[in-house]
């Protein structure tokens, strides 16, 4: 997979060596969130986070980053404290921030009602499917082009209109079991990814 270089309008010169990933965990900020579908990617960079013995700060782009290495890539977690919504509004700020400009180099890790809960898949670009934090996203880096791990968490059991209460509330028991273990594999993705290309880490984890 060639790299992706570039991000619109969006794109000024950078002040920092860029880093070697950046990662944003999707979700609502506060307490009365913790544990809702809508955060599961929250969840998984607070597991890479944990492992990597580090924990997040506040920051001056509307987020909570947490920073580390991984072998030896240099690595940023970051989760927006803007609401879903207007994830974008940090997305940007971060970016610039961490002199990413191969856009491949930026995973946001979302939840994904198109996928069966406890599934995950890796991707670049393509549709936005809904997701309000995406819509964001890419509006305020003026591209679609950057690389998702879809965490899946299944359709509302009433059909589309109970996605808002099913994306804000907790996952049933056994949905939460399967996606405890994803968000585990997802933390697995993100450490294989900070030293590898994209294509190789789609080719270990879409097959699952």
């Amino acid at each position: 997979m060639a790299p992706r270089r570039g991000f619109g309008k969006a794109a000024v010169s950078h002040t920092t060596t860029p880093w070697d990933l950046l990662v944003l965990g999707l979700g609502n900020p506060g307490a009365k969130y913790r544990g809702t579908v809508h955060n599961v990617g929250v969840e998984v960079i607070e597991t890479v986070a944990q492992r990597g013995g580090t924990s997040f700060k506040k920051s001056r782009n509307h987020a909570l980053v947490a920073e580390l290495r991984i072998g030896s890539a240099r690595v940023a977690l970051a989760f927006p404290q803007t609401f879903m919504n207007e994830s974008g509004r940090a997305a940007g700020p971060l970016v610039r921030h961490y002199g990413i400009v191969d856009l491949e180099r930026l995973l946001v890790v979302h939840d994904e009602l198109d996928l069966e809960p406890g599934r995950l898949k890796l991707k670049f670009g393509g549709g936005l499917a809904g997701h309000n934090g995406l819509k964001s996203i890419s509006a305020h880096l003026h591209t679609n082009d950057y690389s998702r791990l879809r965490v899946g968490v299944g359709k509302p059991p009433g059909g589309a209109q109970g996605g808002i209460s099913h994306v804000l509330g907790a996952p049933s028991k056994r949905d939460r079991e399967l996606i405890d273990v994803a968000v585990q594999e997802a933390a697995d993705a993100v450490e294989l990814l900070a030293h590898e290309t994209l294509e190789h880490v789609m080719g270990r984890f879409n097959q699952r």
